[in-house]
C-alpha cells in the first residue's frame, strides 16, 4: 500500500499558485482608474478654482479694509482714485495722489507704484493686490511676454473719489462720491469700490464706465472690462466692506479699447452702472 501511495505521488503533478494579473486583468485594472480619474479630475479642478476664488474675495476683503482705514485717518474723505492713463494721448495721462500710481500693469516690472500709493501702508503684503487666479504676465515696453506674473489684478471704481479728485471739472462729466458719509446712491452696501478687471484691458488704476443716460458719452460701451476669470465670474468689494462674487450672462472677452456692449451682456453691464454713482444721484 505505501508503494503504490509512493507510485502515485510521483506520478501527480502539482501546479503552482499563480503570480500577477493576466493581460486582460490589467485592462479592467487600467479601465476601472482611468474611469475614476474622469470622475475626480472635474471635482479637483472645480475645488482648485473655488480656492482660487476665495482667496480672491479675501484679498479684496484686506483692501477694502485698506480702504476704511484711510478713510478714517483723513477726516471721512475717500482714498483718492487718481490714476487714468488716457488712450491714444499719453500725454494726458493723470497721475496724482491715488490709491496706486500704475498706468499700465502690463508693463510695470516692479511694485513701486503700489508701495507708494496710498493704501499700502496700511498693509504691506503684495499678494492681496494680486488675483490667484490671475496668470496674466509681465510684458516689455516692446509688448514682449515676460516669465513673470504682474503685479496687480484689481481696479478701483471711479465713483470712489475718481478722476475728479485731480479736476474739478469733470465732476460735471463724470461723478464720483469724495466723502464717505456723502453716499447716498447707490448706497454703501451696493456701492463698489474695487473690482477684479480683465487682465487684457487693466493699465491704469480706475475702473471707469460711461454714466447712464450720458449726453457726453457714447452709451452701452465698455471704458473698462470686469474679469470673468473666476468660473465665468468676478469678485467685488463694496463701500460698506463686504465682498461678493457676481456671475456673468455671457463671458467677457476684451477686444477693443471703448468695445460695445456684446450680445447678452446688456444685464452684465447694467449691473455694473447701477452699482456706480450716475449723474442723477445726489
Amino acid at each position: 500500500m505505501d508503494n503504490e501511495f509512493v507510485q502515485f505521488s510521483q506520478q501527480r503533478t502539482f501546479k503552482r499558485p499563480r503570480s500577477g494579473f493576466t493581460v486582460i486583468e490589467l485592462l479592467v485594472v487600467l479601465a476601472i482608474i482611468s474611469l475614476l480619474a474622469a470622475m475626480l479630475l472635474p471635482a479637483i479642478a472645480k475645488s482648485k478654482a473655488t480656492a482660487k476664488r476665495i482667496g480672491c474675495i479675501n484679498n479684496l476683503r484686506q483692501l477694502e479694509l485698506c480702504n476704511h482705514l484711510y478713510t478714517n485717518d483723513n477726516n471721512d474723505y475717500l482714498v483718492p482714485n487718481n490714476s487714468v492713463y488716457i488712450i491714444g494721448n499719453a500725454s494726458q495721462n493723470i497721475k496724482g495722489a491715488s490709491w496706486l500710481l500704475d498706468l499700465d500693469a502690463r508693463t510695470e516690472l516692479n511694485p513701486s507704484n503700489i508701495v507708494n500709493g496710498l493704501l499700502y501702508q496700511y498693509n504691506s503684503s503684495l499678494d492681496i493686490y494680486h488675483c490667484p487666479a490671475d496668470t496674466s504676465r509681465l510684458e516689455d515696453t516692446a509688448g514682449n511676454v515676460l516669465p513673470e506674473l504682474r503685479w496687480r489684478s484689481y481696479n478701483m471704481s471711479q465713483s470712489i473719489n475718481g478722476y475728479p479728485e485731480f479736476d474739478a471739472n469733470m465732476s460735471f462729466y463724470i461723478p464720483a462720491w469724495k466723502k464717505s458719509t456723502a453716499i447716498r446712491h447707490p448706497v454703501p452696501s451696493e456701492l463698489f469700490v474695487l473690482i477684479d478687471e480683465d487682465a487684457d484691458c487693466v493699465v491704469d488704476a480706475e475702473f471707469g464706465n460711461p454714466p447712464k443716460g450720458s449726453p457726453y458719452f457714447p452709451q452701452n460701451v465698455w471704458w473698462d472690462l470686469p474679469a470673468s476669470r473666476h468660473q465665468q465670474g468676478a469678485n467685488l468689494s463694496f463701500a460698506d466692506g463686504h465682498v461678493e462674487f457676481w456671475k456673468w450672462n455671457t463671458p467677457k472677452i476684451f477686444y477693443d479699447w471703448i468695445q460695445p456692449v456684446g450680445p447678452g451682456e446688456l444685464p452684465d453691464y447694467a449691473r455694473i452702472q447701477n452699482a456706480m454713482k450716475q449723474l442723477s444721484d445726489n
